[in-house]
């Protein structure tokens, strides 16, 4: 079934671009200019993507990201970012909040719709937690989550149970940039307060005891970090 892409653009004219090359490339599109528009729309008919600008008249688009980040329903929901600045802080700043991408004005239109089929491609290989295979293999590296055990080429690796969850998390989205912040929040708990360099630390010793398997581990600098795919 082809996808349907929500395209939050305040600015009519790059709104049409954006539509019209994505209905080019076989998407159904539907499209909203601000972030109360966006949010009606979310939950009128839940797309495959949303195609957001980070400038809105009601709110900014980080924020509507934040909004969808923290409702159970659109959680999971693919976001791309689209913004005239191109500037690393934005840039950190929209993946810290769980964006998939981001493109920055001006943009190729053939660009977008590649990302588009690359961010979609991405999700359709990232289940839900509770859809997560009991076996996650990649080469050598095997997590059997149903028994609690990791080997690399059949040996064994003793992991803690947060170690054990971080890579669980990261196996199960292969490709896919993981924010420090949300790691923190769905293997520590929203209610738990520790630092962002917690991760870091669990990161480290869990590289360690990987040994050769912790290079998969990629970290993706000021954000977070990615499983290889």
């Amino acid at each position: 079934m082809t996808a349907r892409i929500l395209v939050v653009e305040d600015e009519p004219d790059i709104q049409e671009l954006i539509r019209y090359h994505l209905d080019q490339a076989g998407f159904h599109v539907d499209t909203a200019s601000d972030g109360n528009a966006a949010l009606h729309a979310l939950r009128r008919r839940r797309p495959g993507l949303v195609v957001l600008d980070l400038m809105l008249p009601d709110r900014s688009g980080t924020e509507l990201c934040r909004e969808i980040r923290s409702d159970p329903d659109l959680k999971e929901l693919p976001i791309i970012m689209v913004t005239a600045r191109s500037d690393e802080v934005d840039r950190l700043v929209g993946f810290e909040l769980g964006a998939d991408d981001y493109v920055a004005k001006p943009f190729s239109p053939r660009e977008l719709v590649l990302r588009v089929r690359a961010v979609l491609r991405r999700s359709a290989a990232t289940p839900e937690a509770s859809d997560v295979p009991e076996v996650l293999q990649h080469g050598e590296l095997s997590l059997d989550t149903a028994r609690h055990l990791c080997e690399i080429g059949g040996v064994k690796v003793d992991l803690t149970a947060k170690e054990f969850q971080l890579l669980r998390m990261l196996m199960s989205r292969p490709g896919r940039v993981m924010s420090r912040e949300r790691l923190l929040d769905e293997v520590w708990g929203p209610d738990v307060t520790v630092t962002l360099r917690t991760i870091d630390t669990h990161m480290k010793r869990l590289r360690e005891k990987l040994g050769t398997g912790g290079a998969l581990i990629h970290t993706i600098r000021g954000v977070g970090y990615r499983f290889a795919e």
